[in-house]
């Protein structure tokens, strides 16, 4: 009897987890981060690249920005870690990012991300303050049904 009680456990295991939501995390689509920029990665491609397209919402300019490309990695897990680079289209500058995508608590697909954004120094002299950070979390956008 003593050998049956290590089997009945695994098996009972194994039929709980099957029963378990999956937590994948799928980092093609479209995003809206939290100050309203919006972004959609095209389909991954098998070595984990992708590519697609950003566009931000300047809170101080009311210009039209156009849309950028992005080129990124991914790697090949259920909630992936994943970084890509955005050549801004309206500047001479780049941001790149990188992060991962989890499944939250409620089931939602978020990115968690930290960003570099590189200036155009004119000199080096004027380096030193060329490099801003910061952080988005972008959620799955889900346009409204009419």
């Amino acid at each position: 009897m003593v050998q049956v009680t290590p089997f009945l456990l695994v098996l009972s295991l194994a039929l709980m987890a099957h029963g378990l939501p999956e937590r994948k995390c799928v980092l093609t689509g479209h995003w809206i981060n939290d100050l309203g920029s919006n972004m959609h990665i095209n389909k991954l491609q098998e070595n984990g690249s992708f590519n697609g397209t950003y566009r931000t919402v300047p809170s101080m300019s009311p210009e039209k920005i156009p849309t950028s490309p992005l080129l990124g990695f991914q790697q090949h897990t259920d909630q992936p870690t994943f970084g890509f680079t955005v050549k801004w289209k309206s500047t001479n500058t780049i941001t790149v990012f990188t992060g991962q995508c989890f499944v939250n608590d409620d089931g939602n697909e978020v990115l968690d991300t930290m960003w570099l954004l590189r200036l155009d120094a004119d000199s080096e002299k004027h380096n030193w303050n060329a490099t801003l950070v910061g952080t988005n979390t972008f959620m799955r956008y889900h346009p409204q049904k009419e």
